[in-house]
């Protein structure tokens, strides 16, 4: 089996455990046979890879996208992972997301300044910093979002 197809097999174990091998049956209407032979690096089972389908299903009761990431790294793109994982439809406005951008971006600009007094950013200051950047990125999709549904 070629690395590629070895690597995505262990990402799609990976999400089948995460999610548990009984509740990814009931998710995905397979068996754990099927399931197992998805993830088996066996010969026989070398071509065999879960349908997408499945993997959607399996991603969204999952803690994370583990196929969707792993194929998003073969490709050599980086995904932003949004953890808070809302129970409810995004609410707001445009106008409430502007407030929150202005917000985190003082937040960004507050970490930076307290990083920088001593002229060395240190990988504490820069994972701090790197926290509000993404935070910030999440405003400014919850902000991109609102615009293409038109609640402005």
């Amino acid at each position: 089996m070629n690395s590629v197809g070895s690597y995505l097999k262990k990402h799609t174990e990976a999400l089948v455990k995460d999610v548990g091998i009984e509740p990814a049956c009931e998710v995905t209407g397979k068996s754990k046979a099927t399931l197992g032979r998805y993830y088996s690096e066996h010969e026989e089972h070398s071509d065999r890879f879960m349908p997408i389908d499945a993997v959607a299903a399996l991603e969204a009761a999952a803690s994370y996208p583990h196929v969707t990431a792993a194929l998003s790294e073969l490709r050599g793109i980086t995904l932003s992972f949004d953890s808070r994982r809302n129970n409810a439809e995004r609410s707001g406005s445009v106008n409430a997301d502007v407030v929150a951008l202005s917000q985190r971006f003082a937040m960004l600009m507050t970490e930076y300044s307290q990083s920088i007094e001593d002229g060395v950013i240190t990988i504490n200051e820069a994972k701090r910093m790197l926290k509000e950047t993404l935070a910030l990125q999440q405003v400014l999709i919850d902000m991109k979002l609102h615009l293409e549904d038109g609640s402005h």
